[in-house]
């Protein structure tokens, strides 16, 4: 199986996730290991195969699906080989085709508000746990020195068909070469191009099942994962 890379996310520190669009299918796929998340070594520039805009050969995987991230195949990193970039302009195209009309669309009826501005699937439901989305509207982009947790966060607002939503981004090019820190620079430079109304896909993901408190069902949350300026869609972490 080969994808291009769409999707590249931080996690906690040393791990990240990976998804892409799979070349003969055009659907998403989500790459995993059979136990634990993948490891920051897999990314390029430690010498793995992964990066944004790249063509990788999974080799053989297995279906894991389990709602909603029926996108999971399990891999076995040694299988994994990078073919090579796409260009940005062809990157751009693959993009567009996958756009939906709306979160509604992409997400369906079991995205559901929490709260003021945040959505989620519950646990179990669903359809899917990846798509993209070309706002409308212009999405607005914030560095944030002390987050929701207390610690420094990226994160974007938008109103999609009168669906509000403010997100986390967890867009890795963001951070700093730890993975975990945002770099206020690079988020100030995409923030500026989105005011001045740079065309913007943006990568959305569900994560796996949490509680927000003791109290609360387990839920998979709505974040952004990336952040594709037209200008420059195949931005790479290098």
């Amino acid at each position: 199986m080969r994808i291009v890379v769409n999707h590249l996310t931080r996690m906690r520190a040393g791990y990240i996730c990976v998804a892409g669009v799979d070349v003969e299918t055009g659907k998403h796929v989500r790459p995993v290991l059979a136990e634990g998340a993948l490891p920051i070594d897999l990314l390029l520039r430690y010498g793995g195969p992964f990066d944004m805009a790249r063509m990788v050969d999974l080799g053989a995987v297995r279906s894991s699906p389990e709602k909603p991230h029926v996108e999971d195949r399990v891999i076995v990193p040694s299988r994994l080989r990078s073919t090579g970039p796409l260009p940005a302009a062809e990157f751009w195209s693959v993009l567009q085709g996958l756009c939906g009309q709306t979160l509604r669309a992409i997400f369906g009826d079991d995205l559901v508000r929490v709260g003021g501005q945040s959505w989620a699937v519950p646990a179990g439901k669903g359809g899917v746990s990846l798509g993209c989305l070309r706002p409308k509207r212009g999405p607005s982009l914030r560095y944030l020195a002390a987050g929701r947790s207390g610690r420094p966060e990226v994160r974007i607002a938008l109103d999609d068909a009168g669906m509000t939503l403010n997100a986390p981004v967890t867009d890795i090019r963001l951070y700093g070469d730890d993975h975990l820190t945002p770099r206020p620079d690079l988020v100030d430079s995409v923030a500026r191009r989105l005011r001045r109304g740079e065309g913007v896909i943006l990568g959305l993901g569900l994560t796996r099942p949490f509680a927000s408190k003791p109290e609360a069902d387990p839920l998979c949350w709505l974040q952004v994962t990336n952040i594709h300026l037209e200008g420059d869609p195949a931005w790479q972490l290098g």
